[in-house]
Formats: structure tokens, C-alpha cells, sequence
């Protein structure tokens, strides 16, 4: 319930007076500093500045494409690069927001470098690069700030690996089924080694963990799901689950143990779990309304119990 509006109502049930109605909502905590905002809020307007003129750096490099020389864009960007790396440095308590920075401006090097020279690299190939290049960044700040883009670069990498390796990018095979796999254990292993297990040596947080498991469940079962339209039910899609069954069994484990992380992976598990029973449905003839009803009643009856299944092993956590 909202704080706000218990107040509220504690107020009108007892018609209290506005003397007492703000004795109330001082008792609340209405009226006070909320905890640990001096701390938070000049961080977060840092890394949110940081952002932003990452961000505004490539688009004006964009904007200003003709008035710029080849040389004056190689050079703003790499000055900017080599000025965030050692103003990280020189001043310990802009760290963060100054290597993000940087971090960004790799990107932005690189996109132009690309643009400019035409060297024929495929797309991955820049990622994975723009991924080496900032991991020392990443392990240099110790923060999720960092780790939580350099997730989203290796796992836009990883993907963009796949599609240029498989025999076929507009259907899932079979015969790619080691492109595949080799693609979804590549995030996952990201995602592991910013997990809790190596913390100790990365500083990395939760939500760096959280996103690769968001883009591996993403990335696992668009792939897995896409299998299922072709003439038979092919590898990928069974290769797929497995591998969604055993990250969901090692995040229900202590060590390992997310709330979010095992939610995101376990609705992977039952959207691959119900488009396979939805092929095995509707593939042959039949009453299709009584089908769609039985899929249905089957999809609620699996959601309801991973959602049991989850609070109880919260629970359990928690105590």
C-alpha cells in the first residue's frame, strides 16, 4: 500500500486537525532528507552527464560531418578517449563517470573508423573489439556503470556473430547448431563472469548480471522459438531448453540465487515449453478450438506453478 495514502487515511478516519495531520506525516518521514540522497544524486547527475555527452560527442561528430576534416574527427575523438582516461586517473573521485565516458567514445571511434575506411569487417568484429577495448575500463572502475554497457556490447556482439556465421539468417537449421550454441554460451559466460562467483576480482553488481540474463533468455529463446516454424522441430530447439533448464536450476541455487535473474530465465523456459506444446496441438487436424483451450489452460497451469515455484524458493532465501 502507498505510504502517502495510508497517512491520508489514517487521517480522515480519526479527523485529525492539519497540526496533527503534519505530526503524522512528519512521523512518516514525509518531511526528510530521503536516505543516502547526498551520496546517490551527485553520482547519478555524473554518470548521467557522462552519458550524455558520450552520446552528444558522436552525434555532433554526425551533425558536423562536412565542416570536420577526416584528421579534426579522428582527433576530437581520440582526444576526448585519451582526456577521459586520464582525468579517470587524476581525479579517483570521477572515475566512473569519466571511463564511461570513454567507453563511449571507443564506440564512437570505432563507428567512424568504419564509416570512413571501409574495411570490410563485419559488424561483430567491431563489437568484440569495442568489448576488449573496454574491459580494462570496466575492471579498472569496479561498477555496474561500466559493466552494464559492456554487457550490452559483447551480448549485440555475440549476436550479430551468429547471423554472420549462419548458413542461413533468415530460418533457423540444424547444421548451425554449433554457431548457435557456441553464440548462447558466449553471453552466459559473460553473464558468469559477472556474477557474484568473480565479483571479488570485477566489482560487479547485480544489474550487469541482470541484463545479460535478460539478453542470453532473449537471445536462447528467439532462437529456439524460430525453430519450431521450420518442417520439424530441429535441434536448436531442444539444445535451447536444455540450456535454459540448467541456467534456471544454477540461479535457483544459493550461490547463485536472483530473484530476477531466475524469473527472466524461467519465462524463457515456459515460452519455449508452451511453443512446443502449441506445435505438437495444432500441427494436425482436429478441433482446433478445443486445442486452443487445452493450450491455454496448460500455459496458465505451467505459469502459475513457476511462479509458486519461485516465491517459494524466495522464501526460503529470505528465512
Amino acid at each position: 500500500m502507498d505510504l502517502r495514502l495510508a497517512v491520508y487515511q489514517l487521517a480522515s478516519e480519526h479527523a485529525l486537525d492539519a497540526q496533527q495531520t503534519r505530526q503524522l506525516q512528519d512521523v512518516a518521514g514525509f518531511q526528510h532528507e530521503p536516505a543516502r540522497l547526498a551520496y546517490w544524486l551527485p553520482r547519478g547527475v555524473a554518470v548521467l552527464g557522462a552519458a550524455l555527452l558520450g552520446m552528444g560527442l558522436i552525434f555532433w561528430v554526425a551533425a558536423n560531418w562536412e565542416e570536420l576534416g577526416r584528421m579534426g574527427r579522428f582527433a576530437l575523438l581520440q582526444g576526448v578517449l585519451a582526456a577521459a582516461c586520464v582525468g579517470a586517473f587524476a581525479v579517483p573521485k570521477a572515475r566512473v563517470p569519466l571511463l564511461l565516458l570513454a567507453l563511449l567514445a571507443i564506440g564512437g571511434l570505432f563507428a567512424y573508423f568504419g564509416q570512413t575506411y571501409q574495411t570490410g569487417a563485419d559488424p561483430w568484429q567491431l563489437f568484440a573489439l569495442w568489448a576488449v577495448l573496454a574491459l580494462p575500463l570496466c575492471l579498472v572502475a569496479r561498477s555496474d556503470v561500466l559493466w552494464t554497457p559492456w554487457m550490452l556490447i559483447f551480448a549485440t556482439g555475440a549476436a550479430l556473430w551468429m547471423q554472420a556465421h549462419a548458413q542461413h539468417s533468415w530460418r533457423i537449421d540444424s547444421a548451425d547448431l554449433t554457431i548457435f550454441v557456441g553464440g548462447w554460451l558466449a553471453v552466459l559466460l559473460a553473464c558468469a563472469f559477472v556474477s557474484p562467483l568473480l565479483a571479488r576480482w570485477t566489482g560487479a553488481g547485480v544489474w550487469a548480471l541482470r541484463l545479460g540474463l535478460v539478453l542470453a533468455t532473449i537471445l536462447i529463446t528467439g532462437t529456439a522459438v524460430t525453430a519450431l516454424f521450420g518442417s520439424e522441430v530441429g535441434s536448436p530447439y531442444w539444445a535451447g531448453l536444455a540450456l535454459l533448464a540448467v541456467a534456471a536450476t544454477m540461479l535457483a541455487t544459493s550461490q547463485f540465487f536472483d530473484v530476477f535473474g531466475l524469473s527472466a530465465v524461467a519465462l524463457g523456459v515456459n515460452t519455449l515449453l508452451v511453443g512446443g506444446l502449441a506445435r505438437a496441438l495444432l500441427s494436425g487436424g482436429g478441433d482446433g478450438v478445443g486445442k486452443l483451450v487445452m493450450l491455454g489452460l496448460a500455459a496458465a497451469v505451467l505459469l502459475a506453478l513457476t511462479v509458486q515455484g519461485i516465491l517459494w524458493r524466495a522464501r526460503q532465501e529470505a528465512a
